[in-house]
């Protein structure tokens, strides 16, 4: 029961939180950075971030398929 009431009241500060920064609609940094066209540096370090945990993810799986086909864990 703790650990229900736990993650309803993590859920509820959560959407609290959203709910709270919806209406401001202008970010002034953003509008900066989009301004001086800075902000395709800020899309592309975020697509290699996520590209290298996808590559990295499946490395891992790869590996995984191995060891359980050396194995024969099914």
């Amino acid at each position: 029961m703790k650990r229900i009431s736990l993650i309803l009241l993590t859920l509820l500060a959560i959407c609290g939180n959203a709910f709270a920064q919806a209406g401001d609609t202008s970010v002034e940094m953003a509008d900066k950075l989009r301004a001086d066209g800075k902000i395709w540096v800020v899309v592309a370090v975020v697509a290699v971030i996520f590209a290298g945990l996808a590559v990295n993810l499946f490395r891992i799986d790869s590996k995984l398929k191995k060891i359980e086909k050396d194995l024969n864990i099914k």
